[in-house]
């Protein structure tokens, strides 16, 4: 699911970096390499869960390690870099949420554009059944089941009370059994090309290409 190959150096400037052959810069880039090539798929499926949409989720990850890649040296002695840039992934998600909401209030006053194109056909259903949560729930719950991070952990990178994750947690899986247990919402698509397939849901935890498999909470 994840997109095209992240872009971070112009081919003037590999070329000039391959050139030196040594040095600071070329260490930075092989381990930014390294980096990327360990870590994108995961915060693919974390912005995709959090957005709700493929492309855009694309494009806030692919601005997240633009950002990393720009503070590499600080970000590569990060204790956990990872968790760096899936926290701008977040704050970026976050910032697009309260833009398409400000948005929605523009469309109920003036009405919707002309010419709107129907909906990503690849969306699967699960995403759109986070897509129907606040983005708060939707975050805990990737974080939570995309990266089998405990509880407290969660609570420490989002900043809130332990209370307050667990809390998260609880109502995001009442909604999106809810949500999956509308008729509409009982197929879901396999993989990023959209292959649809029938699942059952009655009983079951949500799950996308075997990346929400029941994890308890800790």
């Amino acid at each position: 699911m994840v997109g095209t190959p992240f872009v971070y150096l112009s081919v003037h400037e590999r070329g000039r970096v391959r050139g030196e052959g040594r040095g600071q810069r070329m260490r930075d880039a092989e381990s930014f390499d390294e980096f990327y090539r360990s870590t994108s798929a995961r915060l693919m499926r974390f912005g995709y869960a959090v957005v709700g949409d493929l492309t855009e989720a694309q494009d806030v990850v692919q601005e997240a390690y633009t950002r990393a890649w720009q503070r590499w040296r600080t970000v590569a002695a990060h204790p956990h870099p990872e968790a760096w840039v899936r926290l701008v992934v977040s704050r970026l998600a976050t910032d697009r949420w309260r833009r398409l909401a400000r948005w929605r209030a523009a469309l109920h006053r003036s009405g919707p554009p002309e010419n709107v194109h129907p909906p990503n056909e690849d969306t699967v259903v699960v995403v759109a059944a986070l897509r129907q949560l606040p983005v708060a729930q939707r975050q805990a719950l990737a974080l939570h089941y995309l990266f089998d991070l405990p509880v407290a952990e969660i609570a420490r990178e989002t900043g809130v009370p332990v209370g307050t994750v667990t809390s998260w947690l609880s109502r995001g899986r009442a909604g999106m059994a809810e949500a999956l247990a509308e008729p509409a919402t009982t197929r879901v698509a396999t993989g990023r090309t959209g292959s649809p397939g029938a699942r059952p849901v009655a009983g079951a935890r949500p799950a996308v290409s075997g990346v929400w498999e029941g994890n308890d909470d800790e």
